[in-house]
């Protein structure tokens, strides 16, 4: 029993899913940090209110509603969002499409007449049922094919 529970957490994606886990709970309370002491306070600034809205209330009927703290959480949420998509999604995006370069066009790819299985356009035979494509149609004629022999009677 214990080895199958070692085997368990020892899994690559166990592993992988804890260190996703930690590090995003760091980059949580970097980002957090980065919104509530530089953003939320801009936000204070050009709205003329301190940046904290926890305090902001209404009455209805005796019943106290503590709006505010709605205000900063949406505030909040959408700054870490903004903070998230322009400081690490857009910069790693266009990392990762200079790292990957120019990929390869795909093949060009039909459907053989015969056995209908897909295969490249400029395949001379199909590969599942080996009849012959090349010059059929939607099959160009290959002018690097070998001369074929005449049929023996």
């Amino acid at each position: 029993m214990l080895k199958g529970f070692r085997s368990f957490l020892l899994r690559g994606n166990v592993v992988d899913l804890a260190v996703g886990i930690v590090i995003g709970a760091a980059f949580t309370a970097v980002v957090t940090g980065f919104v509530t002491a530089f953003l939320t306070p801009l936000i204070g600034v050009a709205t003329g209110a301190v940046g904290d809205f926890t305090l902001k209330t209404f009455d209805v009927a005796g019943t106290r509603f503590p709006y505010g703290v709605f205000i900063n959480a949406l505030i909040s949420f959408l700054l870490v969002a903004a903070v998230i998509y322009f400081i690490v999604v857009v910069p790693v995006g266009k990392l990762q499409a200079r790292l990957d370069g120019d990929k390869p066009a795909p093949v060009a790819k039909a459907d053989c007449p015969e056995c209908l299985s897909t295969i490249p356009v400029a395949a001379v035979r199909c590969s599942f049922c080996t009849s012959e494509v090349a010059g059929l149609p939607g099959f160009p004629a290959q002018s690097g094919a070998a001369p074929r022999p005449a049929p023996v009677h």
